[in-house]
């Protein structure tokens, strides 16, 4: 009998540490490390079948994963060229302003569509964005800016790949990846998160006087965002030789984001109705955060209404002269203790001296969706990209009668509590002195020269 309940004892206890190590690997898998969060939980190597048949073929090969030179599983990382590597080849390829496909499609003209996409590491949604703008009509009148905050050689050869419209790459250098011990990055010598302040300035941490407003200190993966944002914006509007006269409109993407192929035709109704009917309407946006849609009432409505950043943020485009009215307020936007770069628009969007707040004009029959299940603030049990892809691509297909309206109505509505609610104060996360000077020095760069750099 002894020996029965030590086996059973013995047994318990196995199962308890095959558990352990069971859950230790899932929790590594859904947090993907520093950066490559969920990938390897959307099976990039496995695009379903579903999806496959609603892509033509000649763009399957957006889809196409080669494989690597290597037996590793997928929660290993690639091995990279060493950080001195990636800066230099990341300063060339700023420096270089090189725009792939310009023989092809033409020059960038000052009324070309832009279309800025950021990046980080999620490649399997990346392809699929790809894929989307490869089916957009017009799309060859477009130039695609891919701004990465992580130099990626497989991420780098998709995005070259691109054979249907012009295409550059511009790459964030303050990046997490380049500067993996030091600010911006995580300084062995920075501040635990949740250190009280009395005990940071007794261990006389970097930034020890400078916690957040809810008493946080700064993580570095949750400021990139913000930081990789405005710098991206300030190289189009303010830095790149090929924008320099630029009057035209900057649609904002992330790489987990999918488009409508009418979603160019929509951004011209959608500015021609700006044009007509609000002077006042700054922003235009293309995707809305929808439970239900009803294409065959909303695909040819449109909606004016206050701008808010978390329901206005997918898909949106503004100008020129709206960038002038943000860098009026650069100092508020980086001032501002919030880690999310459209939180910190809104609070500019509130507090504009002797101006109304942003007015947006939105379709209501989204043209651009959210397909990201996995990331930073979007940690789903199913993680599966697929699945969430074949949604999409279902809703495209019957919404196809509904798709190109030769005009739309606009409506004008006064927002909702949330529209309107005053932001007393931010989220956080942005405490640091540091992330408000690197913020700030962001807009001192003046317009670099492009320069004819060849590569072997």
């Amino acid at each position: 009998m002894p020996r029965l309940k030590y086996a059973s004892v013995a047994r318990v206890v196995v199962i308890l540490g095959l558990f352990c190590l069971w859950l230790q690997i899932m929790l590594s898998a859904s947090s993907g490390g520093m950066y490559r969060e969920g990938e390897e939980l959307m099976n990039a190597n496995d695009t379903s079948e579903q999806v496959l048949a609603l892509v033509p073929p000649e763009l399957h090969k957006y889809l196409t994963v080669h494989p690597k030179n290597s037996t590793a599983n997928s929660t290993e990382k690639i091995s990279y060229k060493n950080i001195t590597d990636i800066k230099r080849a990341i300063q060339r390829c700023n420096d270089a302003q090189l725009i792939h496909n310009e023989d092809i499609f033409g020059p960038v003209q000052n009324d070309t569509i832009i279309i800025a996409i950021q990046v980080h590491t999620r490649l399997t949604y990346l392809r699929h964005l790809i894929v989307s703008l490869a089916q957009a009509k017009e799309i060859d009148r477009t130039l695609l800016i891919f701004s990465h905050d992580y130099y990626d050689e497989e991420i780098n050869a998709l995005v070259r790949s691109i054979d249907f419209t012009k295409v550059m790459q511009i790459f964030y250098p303050y990046s997490i990846q380049t500067h993996p011990n030091e600010f911006p990055g995580m300084d062995p010598n920075d501040c635990p998160r949740d250190t009280k302040f009395d005990q940071a300035v007794k261990l006389k941490c970097n930034n020890a006087l400078y916690p957040d407003l809810h008493g946080h200190y700064r993580e570095a993966k949750y400021t990139q965002t913000k930081h990789h944002w405005w710098w991206k914006a300030n190289r189009i509007f303010n830095q790149l030789q090929s924008t320099a006269g630029h009057t035209g409109m900057v649609v904002f993407l992330e790489e987990d984001h999918y488009v409508a192929e009418d979603f160019i035709h929509m951004l011209g109704l959608l500015k021609s109705t700006a044009d007509k009917s609000c002077p006042q309407c700054e922003i235009l946006s293309l995707g809305t955060y929808l439970k239900t849609y009803q294409y065959h009432v909303n695909s040819d409505k449109v909606e004016i209404t206050p701008w808010h950043s978390s329901m206005h943020n997918m898909g949106f485009a503004f100008n020129r002269s709206v960038w002038s009215n943000i860098m009026e307020l650069q100092e508020q936007f980086c001032a501002y203790d919030d880690y999310n770069w459209d939180y910190s628009l809104l609070h500019l969007s509130q507090n504009r001296p002797g101006r109304e707040k942003f007015k947006v004009i939105l379709c209501k029959g989204p043209r651009v969706f959210h397909i990201g299940e996995c990331g930073f603030h979007h940690k789903k049990s199913n993680c599966n990209a697929s699945t969430v892809i074949s949604k999409v691509q279902k809703l495209l297909v019957n919404a196809k009668p509904y798709m190109f309206p030769t005009r739309v109505s606009a409506t004008v509505t006064a927002g909702g509590a949330k529209h309107n609610k005053k932001l007393v104060k931010g989220n956080g996360g942005w405490g640091d002195i540091r992330d408000q000077e690197l913020c700030a020095n962001m807009t001192r760069i003046g317009r670099q020269a492009r320069r004819n750099i060849y590569y072997a």
